[in-house]
């Protein structure tokens, strides 16, 4: 660790942009003002900045600890605005006679801020619900309360789900259930008579076309949900049977989640389309034609067909399918339905960042008293400070070889007893520092051997970060999605370390050792060094890992008991002196909170811990004094933050 300042020569602000591709995947709601700050720009232009390092002041100031999840409302509301007038535009492009209407799928985020928020900037547009459970299914009820609202019934349902949908359009909602399986279809005519109502079906439909990326599977001939061609015929003659032809009024299809090429999106909407054309001549009028979800978001700002990027447009996106399913519809003479998009990911996903505290650092490169060199070294000592001393002028692959074989040779001697502790540090030492200065020549040049890829990424930094990997960053975990990392402040600053991250679980799989890049994907992350405030104490740095709010949310386990985190939710007021304020803050869980969602009761850990403490103070173990103390400790601990605390 060091005091000092790092070097601000011939670095600018421009040049962090470019090398952490802020400009690209920021999609003009992020940037880095001249302080060197992040500042989020919820309205884009339109509207104030947001600078982080003000909201960490504030969240701090209000006892807040970290990690932190800061939400942008104001961002979810100019995504469902963006979604829907770029669909707008599309259709009056292309002179398009059916409508549009978005839902949100609240598998994506549940949370109960964010689902209003959506839904209060979906008003103009008619924007809908999507939902796949029970539970989603109640809450989308209670919260779509206006006449006509739309809600789709995705997902597997049995009678009570099936019920409680049809009871919906009691309320005058426009619940559409979405038949999965031909099972289903016969539940829904049963229960709907049984009621005394009349159902609106949707039928989702598997496709040969199939989407791409990580999620590929999710869709074509083995997909998990819907009907194949035979059973989509069988399922229309059935309701026809029963005289609920009329009842058909979606046709859905999904070809998963990110899909990465705008190809796929055309292939799969011809083929869909063409399905409703099919059907419409066959006599059902169908009204709306869903599209599902899949609408990507580039995470790595290269805009290219890569996983965890996109290589169309918001726009393009709306305008390839509108122009399809007119030209089929044109094609078959039919009408155009209605457009249904169930955008979640490409809604929610900017409009959070997940704020955490870096607390440390382990460097492979050690230096203090206990490695100073004298004359009377080991030879392999020795050797190694020769080859250390004489690098400028020998082949650096050749030294490198050779270093790395001492240190093999070191550790052979090491494991048969024959070298001392002192000794083999010295080595490891020497050998990281000579590698250091390998790595540090080929750098720049226009090839670099594999070996020297592997060394430099093996010299990384391991930074950490007081977070959970698995409760708050677990599709890079589970699926390596990458998400952009960047510091939060110093970027007015050269960063000169490279660096993985790795949180505070008891688990070697919690870390990031993958990162975004224009060409491929990094294996470690420029950051800054951490500086010491004169009392031996890091001064703060931290790290906001962006593009958090589709899926990290809700999917994220208990590993090691660590719980929720603290939120702040920002909104934009012009009136305000900042041009922001912080409207509510949810606090993280606690100790006991966790506990008690594995059965562990609060009483009962009270009454055990009590008990103990009598019988230590009864066997003179402790003082009475000093046990009432350690309860009272374990007591207010129970009711702290499950995160480290500095």
């Amino acid at each position: 660790m060091s005091n000092s300042t790092e070097p601000t020569d011939s670095w600018d602000v421009q040049q962090a942009r470019n090398l952490y591709n802020v400009h690209r995947w920021g999609a003009g709601y992020f940037d880095i003002n001249e302080a060197g700050r992040v500042i989020a720009k919820p309205l884009r232009e339109a509207g104030a900045s947001v600078d982080l390092t003000d909201v960490i002041e504030e969240a701090k100031a209000r006892g807040l600890k970290f990690p932190l999840l800061v939400r942008f409302q104001d961002i979810l509301r100019n995504r469902v605005e963006s979604i829907n007038l770029a669909f707008r535009s599309a259709i009056a492009e292309f002179n398009y006679q059916g409508g549009y209407r978005g839902v949100f799928p609240i598998k994506v985020n549940q949370l109960r801020e964010v689902v209003e928020e959506i839904l209060d900037a979906g008003k103009p547009y008619d924007f809908g619900l999507e939902v796949g459970s029970k539970p989603e299914l109640f809450a989308g009820l209670a919260l779509q309360s206006q006449v006509g609202n739309l809600i789709i019934c995705n997902g597997y349902k049995d009678a009570s789900f099936i019920r409680m949908a049809l009871l919906g359009t009691k309320l005058g909602k426009k619940v559409i259930i979405v038949v999965e399986k031909l099972e289903e279809l016969r539940q829904i005519i049963s229960i709907s008579k049984h009621l005394g109502l009349e159902p609106l079906v949707g039928f989702r439909v598997r496709l040969l076309s199939k989407g791409g990326g990580k999620w590929a599977q999710s869709a074509g001939e083995n997909a998990k949900f819907g009907l194949t061609t035979a059973e989509l015929l069988c399922a229309v003659e059935m309701l026809k049977t029963e005289g609920l032809g009329h009842c058909f009024k979606l046709l859905h299809f999904h070809i998963g989640s990110q899909v990465p090429d705008i190809l796929i999106v055309k292939r799969a909407v011809q083929e869909a389309a063409r399905f409703y054309a099919k059907l419409y001549e066959m006599g059902f009028q169908i009204e709306f034609l869903d599209v599902g979800g899949g609408l990507g978001v580039d995470y790595d700002g290269s805009r290219t067909a890569f996983d965890s990027s996109k290589n169309y447009t918001l726009q393009e996106y709306a305008n390839d399918i509108i122009y399809y399913v007119a030209d089929v519809c044109a094609a078959e003479k039919v009408p155009h339905p209605t457009i249904i998009s169930e955008s979640g990911r490409a809604v929610v996903a900017y409009h959070s960042v997940l704020i955490v505290e870096v607390f440390g650092a382990i460097n492979k490169i050690r230096t203090g008293e206990s490695l100073t060199y004298g004359e009377t070294e080991h030879s392999l000592v020795k050797e190694l400070l020769d080859i250390r001393k004489n690098l400028p002028k020998l082949n650096k692959l050749e030294a490198y070889h050779d270093a790395l074989e001492r240190k093999e040779d070191a550790q052979h001697m090491f494991t048969l007893g024959v070298m001392e502790l002192r000794d083999k540090a010295k080595i490891e030492n020497l050998y990281w520092e000579i590698g250091r200065a390998v790595a540090d020549s080929f750098r720049g040049q226009a090839y670099i051997p594999e070996e020297i890829r592997k060394l430099e990424e093996n010299l990384g930094d391991q930074y950490l970060c007081n977070f959970s990997v698995f409760q708050s960053l677990l599709d890079h975990w589970a699926l390596g999605q990458l998400f952009p990392v960047v510091p939060i402040s110093r970027l007015n600053q050269r960063p000169t370390r490279e660096a993985t991250l790795v949180d505070i679980t008891c688990d070697s799989d919690g870390q990031v050792n993958k990162f975004i890049d224009l060409r491929d994907v990094r294996d470690t992350l420029p950051l800054h060094l951490l500086n010491s405030n004169g009392n031996g104490q890091l001064e703060p740095y931290y790290l906001g890992f962006f593009l958090m709010g589709a899926y990290q949310d809700i999917m994220g386990d208990l590993h090691n008991l660590f719980g929720r985190v603290n939120e702040v939710h920002v909104f934009l007021d012009p009136d305000e002196p900042a041009g922001y304020y912080v409207e509510e803050i949810i606090e993280g869980s606690t100790i006991v909170q966790t506990l008690n969602s594995v059965q562990y009761d609060e009483i009962e850990l009270k009454r055990q811990m009590k008990a103990q403490v009598d019988e230590a103070i009864k066997s003179d173990r402790m003082k009475p004094s000093e046990a009432m103390r350690l309860l009272d400790d374990y007591e207010r601990g129970l009711k702290e933050y499950t995160y480290l605390s500095f």
